[in-house]
């Protein structure tokens, strides 16, 4: 009989406490590996800790949290770190143009495709990156999560700095990822967001999961 395929994320009874504060209580809950799973919810329901449980950035006070059926805290932070990428809420770019942006990761890294791959004209590569507008940014730290060749993305509500025309782009580069087979967990307190790109849905409340749409 065929072994059932592991999500890409599950949550076991996961708690999180920092300074007596329950940040989550009790989640447990599993992300589809395709797609993008949207989670949702009011301002210090838990999200972005949610977020960063899946590459070790937090750790669990209780429970366990599985990338494609490992428990991570059996796998190497900085090997987990490049299978699982994360997109940050402000786009952070190093000194230096957008080309060196990209091989501060990887020497080798093919630059020109990258930059195409996030929908940037390659004539940015020697540009500095810190001249480049907001969504600009956010495409090329897009680029250098996936100089990794992830296997998955972690959007921490990377839209929030942006205007709604540089939004609608990363949402679309977020939908052709996807679809070309790397899935996604997005954070957002924007609900018409959540409905414009998500395929399922996780909703956080007081640190506790209380809606599920697979």
């Amino acid at each position: 009989m065929t072994e059932p395929i592991p999500p890409l994320f599950r949550f076991r009874d996961v708690s999180v406490t920092v300074d007596g504060v329950t940040i989550l209580d009790g989640v447990t809950a599993e992300v589809a590996d395709r797609g993008i799973t949207v989670v949702t919810g009011p301002s210090g329901s838990g999200k972005s800790t949610l977020l960063r449980l899946c590459n070790r950035l937090e750790v669990p006070t209780d429970g366990i949290v599985e990338f494609r059926g490992t428990d991570v805290s059996l796998l190497d932070p900085r090997e987990l770190r490049r299978r699982v990428g994360m997109v940050f809420q402000r786009p952070t770019v190093f000194p230096g143009t957008a080309a060196d942006n990209l091989t501060v990761v990887d020497p080798d890294a093919d630059v020109e495709t990258l930059l195409e791959a996030v929908g940037l004209p390659s004539e940015l590569a020697d540009r500095p990156a810190d001249v480049l507008s907001g969504g600009e940014q956010q495409r090329l730290c897009v680029a250098r999560a996936l100089t990794t060749r992830p296997e998955a993305l972690l959007m921490d509500e990377p839209t929030s700095a942006l205007d709604l025309d540089a939004t609608l782009q990363l949402e679309s580069l977020a939908r052709r990822l996807a679809d070309d087979g790397i899935p996604m967990l997005w954070v957002t307190h924007d609900e018409a967001q959540a409905e414009r790109i998500g395929d399922a849905f996780l909703r956080l409340e007081g640190g506790k999961l209380v809606e599920v749409d697979p």
